[in-house]
């Protein structure tokens, strides 16, 4: 019986919470950010996530030790997780710069579950349910709308961006979405094969600490510049990247990597609500509107349905009849 075989309803659902608390210290990452603003996005990206990926490595080192042959056995997923840790936060805070904080999390990460959905429809062949379209074409539409309204402020007042920067930046976004979802289906690759959660994330984070090692030291020296810049890149590693990706990694090991890129538009909606909140930005009726649409994303996501609990029945009565991913939350590979 395989890992995903042995779901339960319950367990999806710690799964899907695991996810939901992630996205909620991912979307304090652009305020926090706005608090060293002499700190470029490169920086800002190598210090976080790279720090926050060798923090992981290390703890994980025992469990990495003990399962280096599952790991070599997988070494493409490793590769491809690796690689998109390395490119995900550079284009992701580069992008929050040339957009917006507001604009550039809404299609980084607004963009994921369609990149997510497509990549386990082409490698892994799962088919798309009619609830994950549902809550999909709900969280989208929502970011749209938040990308519609933080878009139409920005080119007004002093902090006004040029076209160009905002083109720029969205173009980045999408890149930021594309690996983002591709570091996410390589973790869940590895658990799914039997791997445990801490020793995937630990290695495909570890390596890809190492290769924005180099970008660290070539942009990092206003991170030392003050006491308030290492402050905001100690938080940024240690809460939102290394906190954050090991609650998303106890998620994977519940939930398939597109339902978790999607519970994960939670993440745009923390940012803008924390953007009006803190920074001090206005937020239009048309954004307000978009959040609603993500909540209600969420919820069709999250809510158990009869599907499930008949699954965890039959998962109860024979293990061995439960189906691959029989009540992963919504993903593709579900019961519609």
């Amino acid at each position: 019986m395989t890992r995903a075989a042995g779901h339960t309803a319950g367990s999806t659902g710690v799964g899907a919470v695991c996810v939901l608390m992630a996205s909620v210290l991912w979307g304090t990452t652009g305020t926090a950010a706005t608090f060293a603003p002499a700190v470029g996005p490169l920086a800002i990206g190598a210090v976080a996530m790279g720090l926050g990926g060798l923090l992981q490595a290390l703890i994980a080192a025992p469990r990495i030790r003990r399962e280096g042959p599952r790991l070599r056995a997988q070494k493409g997923a490793v590769l491809v997780g690796a690689l998109s840790v390395g490119v995900y936060p550079l284009a992701f805070y580069s992008s929050m710069h040339l957009a917006g904080v507001a604009v550039g999390t809404v299609v980084s990460i607004g963009s994921a579950p369609l990149a997510s959905a497509l990549i386990e429809r082409v490698v892994d062949g799962r088919r798309l349910t009619h609830r994950w379209m549902t809550g999909a074409a709900l969280g989208l539409s929502g970011t749209v709308l938040l990308c519609a309204a933080e878009a139409a402020g920005s080119h007004s007042g002093p902090g006004a961006r040029s076209a160009g920067e905002t083109v720029l930046g969205v173009g980045l976004g999408l890149v930021a979405g594309l690996t983002y979802a591709l570091m996410s289906w390589a973790a869940h690759r590895l658990i799914s094969r039997g791997v445990t959660s801490r020793a995937a994330m630990g290695t495909v984070f570890g390596i890809g600490g190492l290769l924005l090692m180099p970008v660290l030291v070539a942009t990092g020296a206003p991170l030392l510049a003050s006491w308030s810049n290492t402050a905001v890149g100690a938080y940024m590693a240690l809460v939102p990247m290394f906190a954050g990706y090991i609650l998303f990694g106890w998620g994977l090991a519940h939930v398939s990597a597109s339902t978790a890129t999607t519970l994960s538009l939670l993440e745009p909606a923390v940012a803008a609500v924390l953007a009006v909140l803190v920074i001090g930005e206005r937020l239009p009726l048309l954004g307000w509107a978009g959040i609603g649409l993500v909540v209600g994303c969420l919820a069709v996501l999250t809510v158990p349905t009869r599907t499930t609990a008949r699954s965890r029945a039959t998962f109860t009565g024979s293990a061995t009849t439960a189906p691959r991913d029989a009540v992963a939350v919504a993903g593709p590979g579900t019961s519609p």
